[in-house]
């Protein structure tokens, strides 16, 4: 976590649940698309993570083994109304199937999040749904780079439920069901009868390597990876992240030590990777804003 952290006040949710807690730290760097063209170009950024790490002590990245295997794919869309309303207002519905062998395999993962700069407005949406199905409550800080230079972090926090769901490739879905779903969302539907869809009719293929794991000491380990979204069907390249992430109870669990080799990691890879970073934007914006219409996004 970045130094000058929010703290979370305590409250609860309307059925008496506790508020949820931070418990998940991921680092992220938006990249130039057009430097990912095959497998050894995705290894290509993992020796320079590997270099990084190296130059700053006491943090250590291990290789993974499977790194020069063939990288996963998995299909990702996003789902919102005509005009961006939840985008608007910083919620993000996004469904994502995983492929192996060219075919779909499992159920679809249906993850629905509000994601916003200030601490407790994010902890104080209540994301559940009103389903039967096992669902994932996810509640990170998303740390990504200054907006106007390199060198720097800003954090988002990131509420999220995630579950899986058969038969949800429909694209087009009432408003009114999906309000009855996340009820998070009564406050922006407008009437029984709008839907949402596909944002800007785009399906993206991520392509996704796996790179290792970075040890920042005291138990603070984050798996890393770099991936590539594409257009499906032309293979339009749209944007690359590279991301590491790091689970923990409770936010007062990570101690000052790792945490600030978490970060001057952080700092020094983005000087490292100056000439890969796509600045000010992230994947989900890049989507958005593929037809010239940018929402007002939280983000």
């Amino acid at each position: 976590m970045a130094k000058g952290d929010a703290e979370l006040k305590s409250g609860h949710y309307s059925d008496g649940h506790p508020l949820d807690d931070v418990q998940y730290l991921e680092c992220k760097l938006i990249l130039k698309p057009d430097l990912f063209t095959s497998v050894a170009s995705f290894q290509k950024f993992g020796k320079l993570v590997a270099r990084t790490a190296r130059a700053i002590k006491k943090v250590e990245f291990a290789k993974d083994p499977k790194v020069g295997g063939r990288p996963a794919i998995r299909e990702v869309v996003f789902l919102d109304t005509a005009d961006f309303r939840l985008y608007n207002n910083a919620f993000i519905l996004r469904r994502r199937i995983a492929y192996h062998d060219g075919f779909p395999v499992g159920d679809p993962e249906i993850v629905f999040k509000f994601r916003h700069p200030e601490l407790q407005r994010a902890a104080d949406l209540d994301v559940r749904p009103h389903l039967p199905n096992k669902y994932r409550i996810k509640f990170k800080a998303e740390a990504l780079p200054l907006r106007d230079r390199i060198g720097g972090m800003r954090l988002l926090y990131s509420h999220n439920c995630e579950f899986a769901l058969r038969q949800t490739r429909r694209e087009d879905t009432p408003m009114s069901t999906l309000a009855q779903v996340f009820p998070a969302l009564a406050a922006v539907k407008t009437s029984d009868t709008e839907h949402i869809s596909l944002v800007n009719d785009v399906i993206v293929e991520e392509v996704l390597l796996d790179l290792g794991e970075l040890d920042f000491g005291k138990g603070v380990v984050a798996k890393a990876n770099v991936a590539l979204w594409r257009t499906r069907g032309d293979h339009r390249p749209l944007v690359g992240e590279f991301a590491y992430q790091c689970k923990f109870l409770r936010q007062e669990e990570v101690h000052a030590k790792p945490r600030r080799r978490c970060e001057k990691f952080y700092i020094a890879l983005q000087e490292a990777a100056r000439d890969w970073i796509a600045p000010d934007t992230t994947k989900t914006g890049v989507i958005y804003r593929m037809k010239g219409n940018p929402p007002q996004s939280h983000e």
